[in-house]
């Protein structure tokens, strides 16, 4: 598996976190940005991931602001991104397996380390269930492509 990871400087300390992580687990992660606390805009580095999704490069990514609100808001503006907030396995899950979510955002200001790493083993693991999802994820589709 390869993924995408990014951040803006509020989110910069738990993506190093997580990049480590995934490099323990075995998985392959392009780091999209930012590379320090230094000031940088979320949505540069929502979009960049988002439109790399787009394209078909790559097929999910972890994004990390302060709240995971704004990366999430930003990459759901590319058509054919559906990306989820996720502070909970609950969510995590429910996210790949009704939504087929491509990205999974978190909030540095809102979850800790133990929580994460629960909900990226989740996210990752998760597969879309189809069925009845399928035809409501068509339905996201089809209002992408209406755009």
């Amino acid at each position: 598996m390869k993924l995408l990871i990014g951040s803006d400087h509020n989110g910069f300390a738990l993506k190093e976190q997580i990049k480590a992580y995934l490099d323990e687990r075995r998985i392959e992660v392009r780091d999209l940005g930012c590379p320090s606390e230094t000031p940088a805009d979320y949505p540069d580095i929502a979009f960049a991931a988002a439109d790399l999704i787009s394209a078909g490069e790559y097929a999910r990514g972890i994004l990390v602001c302060g709240t995971g609100n704004g990366m999430a808001i930003s990459a759901n503006k590319v058509a054919g991104v559906r990306a989820a907030l996720c502070h909970d396995p609950v969510s995590a899950e429910r996210a790949r397996k009704s939504n087929d979510a491509q990205i999974l955002t978190m909030g540095a200001w809102i979850i800790g380390w133990a929580e994460a790493k629960r909900v990226i083993d989740i996210w990752l693991e998760a597969e879309f269930a189809g069925g009845e999802s399928a035809r409501k994820v068509g339905k996201i589709e089809e209002r992408d492509r209406a755009r």
